[in-house]
């Protein structure tokens, strides 16, 4: 358990998808002149804590294994595969949700039946992924040059 909890690299990772979704945090603080909490643990949004992990991820494994070792590759690929995700099948879940919203909305207008609404904000757009892989790889280098 010591050599678990003193691995320098997974408390790098930690944090940059901490210091992710506190950002996230502010944005939407800011965006939408109020607190709450729950922003701290939302999918989507601006910017991608998925990629900001997997861009750190990417990074810790490059600068201990160099980029030419096989880790570095498996690692590399799974992390643009997690992005592709974000802005692609997962941006497209959200899409169909808010349709689907929509939907309910105008069928149950002047109905006393209450709906739950789906979960809108669960992919990124391109800009999204893009800015979380930036800060990811930003971050775990300030870790890991300190």
């Amino acid at each position: 358990m010591r050599e678990f909890l003193g691995n320098e690299f997974f408390w790098v990772l930690l944090t940059v998808a901490f210091l992710t979704q506190l950002i996230k945090f502010a944005i939407y603080s800011v965006k939408e002149r109020r607190l709450s909490v729950g922003w701290l643990f939302q999918t989507g949004g601006m910017p991608s804590s998925h990629s900001a992990s997997v861009s750190a991820l990417s990074t810790v494994v490059g600068f201990k294994e160099g980029v030419g070792s096989p880790l570095f590759g498996v690692v590399l690929f799974l992390s643009l595969m997690v992005m592709y995700d974000a802005a692609g099948l997962r941006r497209a879940a959200g899409e169909q949700a808010r349709m689907i919203n929509r939907i309910v909305d105008e069928l149950l207008q002047g109905h006393p039946l209450s709906q739950e609404r789906l979960k809108e904000l669960l992919g990124h757009t391109p800009a999204e992924v893009l800015a979380g892989a930036a800060l990811g790889f930003l971050l775990s280098l300030l870790f890991l040059l300190k």
